[in-house]
């Protein structure tokens, strides 16, 4: 006959077991529970934001998705228009400063990137320069913009350089301010990384992403503008929390992710490009390095002018818009002008 210990011993082992099962139920039932509250209250701030910073301009219908786009200053300007384009983490109204600057006496197209702001793009995971720039393309080709000068920052050096190299007719000169254009030492952050994780990614990009990211979205925007001081109200000027919807935050996460690899097959071209170039840095860039990118880029494409402005970070359109608007006007200036032999 067994002894009473011996019958305890499987009754306390078959309690403790249950135990830690219905422990590990209630953690992930919580957790659950959790993704759904961050999940709803996701969805409820992006209706916000939407209603905050609503559409402006209009939408252009193109292959892949659909371009936003703002139309500025005068239609019968003298000049070719210009077409400003954003970088990464952000859309056409952080390109809207400088945009108003140069309408009072041009035609000014601004342009929501393919995924950001209020254009989109079928397959958030085709991102490539290639994709954006014949997109962009067909977009100005509705807009009945035969040549403009393009103005790019940031992210869109990549993209500005592709224009110019597979669309010459469509640009007859290039503004790089901060340019990205080369491969970089190291990566683009673990987070885009983890966002672009199949199942993972789209996970934290439905529930987390925009509750966290606007607590951190003005700090990080301070960061940019070093050692510029940010301008008050930026974020909320320049729709900054619309990269928290998820689409868009996936948009951005695979821009970054697929970037070094597309500038590395595209770099070696650069050389063929055409159009006038100005490219414009802040030798205080911390962002994007002014040594890797516009330094070599000017070096590489004939005729270009390079600008390396003391004291300057990587806003360079906040941090010195008088330059940038100069050089704008010199190169429309440049454009007009008749040829030397005709003036001979």
């Amino acid at each position: 006959m067994p002894s009473r210990r011996e019958t305890a011993v499987p009754a306390d082992r078959s309690f403790l077991v249950h135990r830690i099962v219905r422990i590990i139920s209630m953690i992930l039932l919580s957790g659950v529970v959790a993704l759904i509250v961050l999940a709803l209250i996701t969805q409820a701030g992006v209706l916000v934001l939407q209603r905050l910073y609503n559409q402006q301009g209009q939408l252009v219908d193109v292959a892949c998705g659909r371009l936003n786009v703002v139309d500025l200053g005068p239609r019968d300007a003298a000049g070719p228009p210009i077409v400003l384009i954003h970088g990464a983490s952000s859309n056409l109204e952080s390109m809207r400063p400088l945009g108003d600057l140069l309408a009072k006496y041009h035609r000014v197209i601004l342009i929501d990137r393919p995924g950001h702001g209020w254009s989109t793009r079928d397959d958030l995971k085709n991102s490539t320069p290639e994709m954006q720039a014949g997109m962009i393309d067909q977009g100005l080709e509705k807009l009945g913009i035969s040549g403009a000068i393009v103005v790019v920052h940031s992210l869109s050096g990549a993209l500005g350089a592709l224009l110019a190299l597979d669309y010459p007719r469509r640009v007859v000169g290039l503004v790089m301010l901060a340019p990205v254009a080369y491969p970089w030492p190291g990566g683009v952050g673990w987070y885009n990384k983890v966002i672009t994780t199949p199942v993972v990614g789209p996970l934290l990009a439905y529930t987390i992403t925009l509750p966290l990211g606007l607590i951190l979205s003005e700090p990080v925007a301070r960061s940019v503008f070093k050692p510029q001081a940010m301008p008050a109200d930026f974020v909320r000027n320049s729709a900054t929390a619309l990269l928290l919807r998820p689409r868009e935050f996936l948009a951005n996460a695979w821009d970054l992710v697929t970037l070094k690899a597309a500038v590395a097959e595209q770099a070696p071209r650069y050389g063929n490009i055409k159009a006038p170039v100005v490219v414009i840095t802040g030798d205080t860039d911390s962002t994007v390095s002014p040594g890797i990118h516009s330094r070599r880029f000017a070096a590489a494409v004939p005729n270009a002018k390079l600008i390396v402005l003391p004291g300057v970070g990587h806003m360079v359109q906040y941090g010195a818009p008088d330059v940038a608007v100069r050089e704008i006007e010199a190169m429309i200036g440049n454009l007009s002008a008749p040829p030397k032999a005709a003036m001979r």
